[in-house]
């Protein structure tokens, strides 16, 4: 009777060994040596990285420099800006306000706020506070978003609220999934209304709080310490610097939280743990963590994958997919200058979070994946040279166009033939963005917008009716072409604007201007 129970047993050890030799878990030597590698790689000054596993945290480290200028180092301690990493603070504020009945995933938008008004009078009236965090408003990838990025602008939450009535919309309502910023603010002041507490003050006191969240604030400015904040950088004219930091207290509900590793392990493992923290308090109920976590709106999945992913989505505030057969919970942020991503296999009670003060992408993708390969059993994928070839590709394809542009512009100024740029010269309209004046300035053409101060700059002729625009501010890197409209009498009576480069931001979003003279 031993004999079976004894084969049984030795079988069970045996399957235990191979699925351990299949998913063997990356070290913390090895992860130390996969971030040095990854800051060199992508030219990123400071990375921190932790990985959460089974409610603990069993890896919280920094790497590289805080900033170029003064060279202090990253700690598991320092600051970041968590970018789009807030929206998942946004959806939970929400779903802590329908725990408590003070409103209802699918009540109308204009029941709190009467004054919300979209481009469809339909679409208006049907607006639910589930649709402001699910991506699928009909309007397009970051409509708006030049209300409050650059920073530099002067656009009120009040402005911004108003000025959606001007965004025509892309595609059908409820129909696509285009990533918006802007219903995100909309949201954190149905937070406000609901709640009679301002969108940062129930954040910090309803969540950051009772989390332990100690270094944690809701902007920039609110943070009562900031000897240990990361600089952000981005290359400029190639080298990479310390630029600006860029945002609008505005838009806080959308991105404006600034957090660090250790803090936010204590966030995912809240999450990981359906809303329990402490010695078992909840912060928000099972129902709202599922609301949360059960897929919205439909997201493509192409060709084959190495994690066999067969179905994408967007949550409330999450990116959802499956992965080797688990679910997965994700979302990035970016701010000029800063990157970040939260990664959560929830069944695996394995968390991941990656913050960068560089803005390439590719860095915190690498470090993810490959943590995340080592614990799916995920083989043979070198993610440093996978990303690596991909940006290398990114960047010759887009220095190719901008460079084939400039060569262009060099040549016209060569010409005989000089553009009689007085036709274009007055002061243009968009309903939504405002006034922009282009002129004449030390017999240069020059465009500067009255409310976005940051979007200044000469402009030259390129071809026919199209000029292209060359910000001062280099850092952007968001010049754009400015294609005019004539009247009768051949002057300029409007125009509308087109980024150049594949890898400008989308939130400079000038696709979605139209100015009339």
């Amino acid at each position: 009777m031993k004999r079976p129970q004894l084969l049984l047993t030795l079988f069970l050890s045996l399957f235990v060994c191979l699925s351990n030799s299949q998913a063997q878990v990356i070290t913390s030597a090895e992860i130390d040596n996969l971030v040095e590698r990854t800051l060199k790689t992508f030219d990123v000054p400071g990375i921190a990285v932790a990985v959460v596993k089974d409610g603990k945290v069993i890896h919280a480290k920094g790497y590289g420099v805080r900033s170029l200028n003064t060279k202090q180092k990253v700690d598991e301690n320092t600051l970041f800006g968590i970018a789009s990493n807030s929206k998942a603070f946004t959806s939970a504020a929400l779903g802590m306000l329908v725990d408590e009945k003070k409103l209802k995933w699918d009540d109308k938008v204009r029941d709190f706020i009467p004054e919300f008004k979209l481009y469809d009078p339909f679409v208006t009236e049907e607006f639910t506070i589930k649709d402001l965090l699910t991506h699928r408003s009909g309007l397009g990838l970051g409509a708006g978003d030049l209300m409050f990025w650059p920073d530099s602008n002067n656009f009120s939450k009040k402005d911004i609220i108003h000025n959606l009535r001007y965004l025509k919309p892309v595609s059908s309502f409820r129909t696509k999934y285009d990533y918006d910023n802007l219903l995100y603010i909309v949201a954190g002041e149905v937070v406000k209304r609901a709640s009679g507490m301002e969108w940062e003050d129930f954040i910090e006191q309803r969540i950051i709080q009772p989390l332990g969240m100690t270094q944690t604030a809701t902007s920039f400015r609110r943070l009562k310490d900031k000897s240990n904040v990361i600089d952000p950088h981005a290359p400029v004219d190639g080298v990479v610097k310390v630029i600006r930091r860029d945002w609008s207290e505005v838009a806080n509900a959308a991105g404006g939280l600034y957090s660090n590793i250790t803090d936010m392990s204590k966030w995912i493992i809240m999450q990981m743990d359906n809303g329990k923290y402490g010695n078992g308090k909840q912060l928000f109920s099972e129902e709202a963590h599922d609301e949360m976590w059960t897929p919205q709106t439909i997201l493509p999945v192409r060709g084959t994958n190495s994690y066999n992913t067969h179905f994408s989505s967007y949550g409330l505030g999450w990116g959802l997919s499956d992965v080797k057969g688990y679910k997965q919970a994700t979302h990035t942020g970016g701010l000029a200058g800063i990157v970040t991503q939260v990664t959560l296999i929830p069944e695996m009670k394995l968390g991941i979070i990656v913050f960068t003060n560089q803005q390439q992408g590719a860095a915190f993708v690498t470090i993810t994946n490959t943590i995340k390969d080592s614990y799916l059993g995920v083989k043979g994928i070198d993610r440093l040279k996978e990303n690596s070839d991909r940006v290398a590709q990114g960047l010759a394809n887009a220095k190719k166009i901008t460079d084939g542009i400039w060569k262009d512009i060099e040549a016209q100024q060569k010409s005989a033939v000089k553009a009689d740029n007085s036709l274009f010269t007055g002061t243009y309209h968009d309903k939504w963005f405002g006034d922009v004046e282009i002129a004449m300035k030390n017999s240069k053409l020059w465009f500067t917008s009255k409310r976005s101060h940051l979007l200044n700059g000469e402009m030259f002729p390129y071809k026919g009716n199209i000029y292209i625009v060359k910000w001062v501010d280099r850092s952007l890197d968001a010049d754009a072409y400015v294609m005019f409209d004539l009247d009768n009498n051949g002057k300029g009576s409007g125009f509308r604007m087109k980024a150049i480069s594949p890898l400008t931001d989308f939130s400079f979003d000038f696709q979605d201007l139209d100015f009339s003279r």
